[in-house]
C-alpha cells in the first residue's frame, strides 16, 4: 500500500443520520473513504509524537476542553494501546520510520514480564496490544517469548475452583472482595489462546474456555445485559453476586462492559469453533444494539436517568464496531452477517464525523469517551483505548473491502 497522505479530507456524514444508509454505502464506505480516515489517524499520531513531553511516557487521555495529553508509564493498564496504535499505523503505511517508532514503544513494555512484577489481568491488554502486534508484523522469536512469559503470569491468576482468572488481586485486599472477575478480562483471554498455539502450555486453552463459560453462565442477566464484576467464593468456587465498579449501579447496563463481552465472545468463537459461543455473542450483541440511540453511539450507561443528556462513550462504539466486523465474517447466518456489518458501518460513519473526531481540538482520534464516571475521572474525554479500537476497526474494514474486490 502506498503511504497515506497525512491530511484530513471532508467527510460525508449526513448518510449516518439516515436509518436507510444503503444508498450511501458504496459512496462513503469505499476504500478511498477508509483510507481518508486512516490518513487522519496518521496525521494525529504524528501530532501526538511531536507533542509528547519526552519519549519515556505514554499518552493516555485528554480531558474535555483541553488539548494536552495526560501521560502514563508502562505499568498503567492502558500502556499497550499506544504501541498498538503505532503498529496499526505501520500496517497501513508500511513505512520503515513508522515500524521503528512502533518497535521503540513496544520495547518499553518488557519490564511487565520481569520477575518482580506482579500483574493483574491487564497484562493481556498491556502485552497483546504491543508485543502481539510486533510478533504479527515481524515474526521475531523474542517477541513471542515475551508473550509466552506474559501468558504464564496471566495463567497464574487462574483459580481452578472458580474456573476464571482473578482480575484484581488488589481488590481482594483493599475492598475485602473474594475472587473477582471483571468483564474486561474477556479481552485478555487472547493472550492465553495465542500462547496455547505457539509453544505455551495447552492448559492455557482450557483456562480460557473455562473462563468464557463461567462468564457466560454467571455474568449476564436473563436479558443478556452484563454485570461489570462477578464475585465468587475463592474456596468453593460458588458464584456469589454480580456488581459494578464503573457502571451506574450494580444492576445497570454499563455500555463498555457489554462491548468487552461482545468482542470477547466473538474471538472465543473464532478460537474454539464452538457454536454455543457464537449464539451467545449474537444474543449479547442484539441486547446492545436494541438499546442504542439513533446515532449508534451509546450513552456511557444505558440506564443513566440523565439520558438524553447523559455523556456518551465513543470507546464502547469503537470496540463494538471492530468486534462486529469480525463477527459478521464469522457468521453462519447471512442475514445476521449483513445486520452486523451494516451496524459496524453506521458506527464507523458517526465516529468519523465532526461530532466525534477530535480533528483540530486535540491530537487524539476521538472525542466523547467516558472512562470512569463514578470515580469522577476521564469523563467526556479523549482516551487511548477508544483510539486503539477505532483504528483497529478501520484497519479491519479496509481488509474487508480489499477482500471483496
Amino acid at each position: 500500500m502506498k503511504r497515506i497522505l497525512p491530511h484530513l479530507h471532508s467527510l460525508l456524514t449526513g448518510c449516518m443520520l439516515l436509518l436507510s444508509a444503503t444508498a450511501c454505502h458504496s459512496k462513503v464506505l469505499s476504500l478511498s473513504w477508509v483510507d481518508r480516515q486512516l490518513a487522519y489517524c496518521h496525521h494525529q499520531i504524528e501530532r501526538t509524537l511531536r507533542e509528547l513531553p519526552n519519549d519515556s511516557v505514554l499518552p493516555r487521555s485528554i480531558n474535555a476542553g483541553d488539548n494536552q495529553w495526560h501521560t502514563t508509564n508502562v505499568y498503567d493498564w492502558t500502556s499497550g494501546f499506544w504501541p498498538g496504535i503505532l503498529w496499526y499505523n505501520y500496517e497501513n503505511t508500511r513505512q520503515l520510520s513508522d515500524e521503528l517508532i512502533a518497535i521503540s514503544y513496544t520495547e518499553r513494555q518488557r519490564p511487565l514480564v520481569g520477575e518482580q512484577h506482579q500483574p493483574d489481568h491487564d497484562i493481556g491488554f498491556q502485552l497483546f496490544c504491543s508485543f502481539g502486534h510486533a510478533w504479527q508484523n515481524t515474526r521475531r522469536g523474542e517477541y513471542k517469548e515475551v508473550l509466552l512469559e506474559g501468558a504464564k503470569k496471566l495463567a497464574g491468576l487462574y483459580n481452578p475452583k472458580v474456573g476464571t482468572i482473578l482480575s484484581w488481586p488488589h481488590a481482594v485486599k483493599d475492598n475485602g472482595w473474594p475472587h473477582n472477575t471483571i468483564m474486561d478480562n474477556m479481552m485478555n483471554l487472547q493472550l492465553l489462546f495465542f500462547a496455547a498455539k505457539n509453544g505455551g502450555s495447552k492448559d492455557y486453552y482450557n483456562m480460557a474456555v473455562s473462563h468464557a463459560r463461567q462468564t457466560m453462565r454467571h455474568q449476564f442477566r436473563k436479558d443478556y445485559t452484563s454485570y461489570h464484576v462477578a464475585l465468587y467464593d475463592s474456596i468453593t468456587g460458588e458464584f456469589l453476586r454480580g456488581c459494578t465498579n464503573q457502571g451506574l449501579n450494580d444492576n445497570s447496563f454499563w455500555a463498555r462492559g457489554q462491548a468487552w463481552g461482545i468482542y470477547g465472545f466473538t474471538f472465543v468463537y473464532r478460537e474454539t469453533g464452538d457454536k454455543e459461543f457464537l449464539r451467545f455473542a449474537e444474543k449479547i450483541t442484539d441486547a446492545y444494539l436494541s438499546r442504542l440511540p439513533k446515532d449508534m453511539i451509546p450513552y456511557w450507561d444505558f440506564d443513566d436517568p440523565k439520558i438524553p443528556h447523559a455523556t456518551r462513550d465513543a470507546s464502547a462504539a469503537a470496540i463494538v464496531a471492530s468486534a462486529l466486523i469480525e463477527l459478521a465474517g464469522l457468521e453462519d447466518n447471512p442475514k445476521l452477517a449483513r445486520k452486523y456489518q451494516k451496524a459496524a458501518e453506521q458506527m464507523l460513519l458517526m465516529l468519523s464525523s465532526e461530532n466525534y473526531q477530535s480533528r483540530q481540538k486535540n491530537s487524539a482520534f476521538l472525542l466523547h469517551t467516558t472512562g470512569n464516571l463514578p470515580a469522577g475521572y476521564e469523563i467526556d474525554a479523549s482516551i487511548n483505548y477508544a483510539d486503539y479500537y477505532y483504528i483497529e476497526a478501520l484497519t479491519r474494514y479496509r481488509q474487508l473491502v480489499l477482500n471483496k474486490r
